[in-house]
């Protein structure tokens, strides 16, 4: 089995409306967001996936996110967890590669606060 991870990087604001403390106040986080790529096989170059694609739309979903509030986006339900972000790159960035071995996506808060997303 091979895997292959991209990263890419987001600040963005949010508030837990479902948390009781600290976080459901308005605070930003500073983002690291890994993507995942597994598979057995490889091309015919001996690549399971293409790094810069990978990086190119993974750039392109989390440049949508960039420098806003979370909460204003309808896809959080106005709640913004680092899991319901997770899914959400993972998905949009799926739809922009279409036939990759896509595996996960990490979203990081902090360097010690990780969520992870596997369909």
């Amino acid at each position: 089995m091979y895997s292959v991870r991209v990263e890419a990087d987001f600040a963005a604001a949010h508030f837990l409306t479902c948390y009781h403390g600290k976080c459901e106040r308005l605070h930003g986080h500073n983002y690291r967001v890994r993507l995942w790529a597994r598979g057995k096989d490889l091309d015919g170059g001996g690549m399971l996936a293409d790094f810069t694609r990978l990086k190119d739309a993974l750039r392109k979903v989390c440049a949508g996110l960039d420098h806003t509030n979370l909460n204003d986006n309808p896809v959080f339900a106005g709640n913004p967890s680092a899991e319901r972000i997770a899914r959400h790159i993972f998905e949009e960035t799926a739809k922009l590669l279409p036939g990759e071995p896509l595996y996960a996506v990490d979203v990081y808060e902090t360097l010690a606060s990780m969520a992870r997303y596997e369909p």
